[in-house]
């Protein structure tokens, strides 16, 4: 359980308009996964959560696959339901590694759970987790979503993935959110997925809006799941990264993310209650600036290969 404290002055309290839905977001949303997987106690969750929805953060997004995430949202905040969005993601019911799942059965199944473990009666939006443009194609996962907004368990639906398949449920008309990736090493969809999303007033949500940090250690980070965009940045060699504040570099790679047009909220996911005074920080000059935002952009088209794909 949390207790309410007076808000902070916090720049993420920002709210952008979340494409054609009704929703007004936080330009800083909570990402669900690292409380899931890496063995937080729910004392701790309580504090972080509590603080971020105290200071003015109003998107929680969560998914079916991140270990006990959904779980401890729920014993923690589901007393404050009416202070935040709520979104998760189905396709994975017994976890990443062990393989999808997208039958129209298995998917409405994955809502219902999602909606016990959340403690709640309604999610404000799903995202199918990454399935292939062939699947998008095939319409039966995309089916089963509909059917659940119908149903009444979900408001809005939507995508969360990259590349073709991202473009694919932008133009297809079925979703009303892209939940993509989008940051200083990964801006594929900067020149694809986000614009035709913006003309097609689809709310757009970017993932690994700071790359994972993966310059912060000064060498190849030990998790494989850093290494493409450490290699990247090793090529694009940004003149803010090559600085010896951290914390200033990070701020540029956030505030480049949310300067992107069409970008409505960043998700941050942190196990630390203290990362939201941080993140204050960072974001106390606002977006990123034109011209050092379109040099970070230049840098990537005098550089980056068409291979350059966005990460799923």
């Amino acid at each position: 359980m949390t207790t309410r404290q007076a808000r902070p002055n916090f720049r993420f309290m920002e709210k952008r308009a979340f494409g054609r839905t009704d929703m007004q977001v936080s330009v800083l949303g909570f990402g669900g996964a690292e409380i899931g997987h890496e063995g937080v106690d729910e004392t701790t969750v309580g504090r972080l959560l509590g603080s971020a929805l105290d200071a003015g953060l109003n998107v929680i997004d969560t998914g079916e696959c991140y270990g006990r995430s959904e779980e401890m949202i729920g014993q923690t905040v589901g007393t404050r339901r009416d202070d935040f969005y709520l979104f998760t993601k189905v396709g994975h019911p017994h976890g990443q590694e062990s393989g999808a799942n997208w039958s129209p059965e298995s998917i409405l199944e994955s809502i219902e759970r999602s909606l016990r473990r959340l403690r709640t009666d309604r999610l404000d939006l799903v995202h199918l987790h990454s399935c292939s443009e062939a699947v998008l194609r095939s319409g039966d996962a995309t089916a089963a979503l509909q059917t659940a907004r119908d149903k009444g368990y979900a408001r809005f639906i939507g995508y969360s993935g990259d590349g073709h398949a991202a473009e694919y449920a932008v133009e297809c008309g079925a979703f009303d959110s892209l939940q993509i990736s989008v940051n200083i090493a990964d801006q594929e969809a900067i020149e694809h997925a986000i614009p035709a999303a913006r003309k097609n007033h689809i709310g757009v949500i970017a993932k690994r809006p700071i790359a994972n940090a993966a310059w912060k250690t000064g060498g190849r980070p030990q998790n494989s799941y850093h290494h493409t965009y450490w290699d990247r940045l090793q090529k694009l060699r940004f003149d803010f990264l090559r600085r010896s504040d951290l914390e200033k570099s990070i701020a540029t790679a956030l505030r480049f993310t949310l300067a992107v047009p069409g970008v409505a909220t960043a998700i941050v996911g942190t196990t630390r209650p203290e990362r939201w005074e941080e993140n204050a920080r960072l974001l106390a000059a606002g977006s990123l600036g034109k011209a050092e935002f379109q040099q970070i952009r230049d840098r990537w088209e005098e550089v980056a290969p068409q291979t350059w794909v966005g990460q799923t």
